[in-house]
């Protein structure tokens, strides 16, 4: 990252980012400054949604592209599965895959073999191919670093976007938190945890999983009116972009979170607030409220781990039960959490 001045110098140009995500206020006005829209786009850029949709003559074509860059770990499998989950919580099922592949210089020939035959793991696991990209080594890194871009393809042109909740639906998660975030940080930080605590925290992006795409594409089939997919920031993030998208506001019931035990167990001997923790592994689900716990039933009976842990009503913003805001974290606690490492 380019150093410019301190933090707390007057000029609010010059004040350097923080890594990770940028601001959601400082990305929003950016993406609303550009000019309009080509008809055929029928959801752009905005802060809270995972892809973009455009109507073609077939019916919608939906893309999505993320980078992988906390870890060096498994990062072409991780980046399969992160942009298939972000076409996915569109309604849509992943079909092709290109990556951009940039190497370091002190990287193998058998580095980049595993990390091809990782990525290829994952495409069959989500039923996507690998159609293209670019590869390259380069003093630009120091790990590998992938950015990938998924596509996918719904033939009659319906697809579920982030904003579409309403006023009197119910929330639910599907997936456990913080799944992702958990296996980063006990892959690249050092630390004292229960050894099968570790050991499950290392192996989470396997089990149980970071993938999303079943669940959302169930959750569509049985007529969700928002998905979302938390990342950056973690569950606490993903609920204000959920509440933000739909322009409502939603009141939380903490207790019915489902946590990754292994998940909080990292997280409390590195000081991380797991609200805030990479949440990838986990879906934000919004269906009426008057279906929400017959949806909870169908779901549960098919062995999907599911809790309802949010009602949207009249207003904006994220509260708790008791009224209190929910801390809304612009700066992800991984990247925190490393960076002071």
């Amino acid at each position: 990252m380019t150093r410019g001045a301190p933090r707390g110098s007057g000029d609010l140009t010059k004040r350097t980012l923080p890594t990770g995500k940028l601001p959601a206020a400082l990305l929003g006005e950016l993406l609303a400054s550009g000019p309009p829209l080509p008809d055929e786009v029928l959801l752009g850029p905005r802060v809270g949604e995972d892809a973009c949709a455009i109507r073609v003559k077939s019916g919608v074509l939906v893309a999505a592209t993320d980078p992988i860059t906390l870890t060096g770990g498994d990062v072409g499998g991780h980046a399969v599965v992160i942009n298939a989950n972000d076409v996915a919580v569109l309604g849509v099922r992943p079909r092709w895959f290109l990556a951009c592949v940039l190497m370091p210089p002190t990287a193998t020939e058998a580095d980049i073999r595993v990390l091809f035959a990782d990525t290829r793991t994952a495409l069959e696991s989500v039923g996507a191919a690998l159609v293209g990209g670019h590869t390259e080594v380069t003093e630009a890194v120091n790990q590998p670093v992938v950015v990938g871009q998924m596509l996918g393809l719904r033939e009659d042109g319906h697809f579920v976007p982030t904003r579409g909740m309403g006023e009197t639906d119910a929330v639910l998660q599907v997936g456990l938190a913080p799944v992702e975030g958990a296996a980063v940080l006990a892959r690249e930080a050092d630390f004292d945890v229960p050894p099968d605590m570790l050991a499950r925290a290392r192996d989470a992006l396997r089990d149980p999983g970071i993938s999303i795409v079943k669940a959302a594409l169930r959750a569509a089939e049985l007529g969700a009116t928002a998905l979302h997919d938390p990342t950056e920031g973690g569950l606490s993030a993903g609920l204000h972009e959920l509440a933000d998208a739909s322009g409502v506001a939603l009141c939380i019931d903490a207790d019915a979170v489902l946590w990754f035990p292994s998940g909080l167990a990292v997280c409390a001997a590195l000081g991380a607030d797991p609200w805030g923790v990479l949440a990838s592994g986990t879906l934000l689900a919004a269906f009426p409220g008057s279906s929400a716990e017959e949806i909870l039933a169908i779901l549960v009976g098919e062995g999907f781990p599911v809790a309802i842990i949010a009602r949207a009503e009249r207003g904006n913003g994220v509260r708790l039960a008791d009224g209190s805001p929910l801390r809304r974290y612009e700066r992800d606690e991984v990247s925190r959490v490393l960076d002071t490492a």
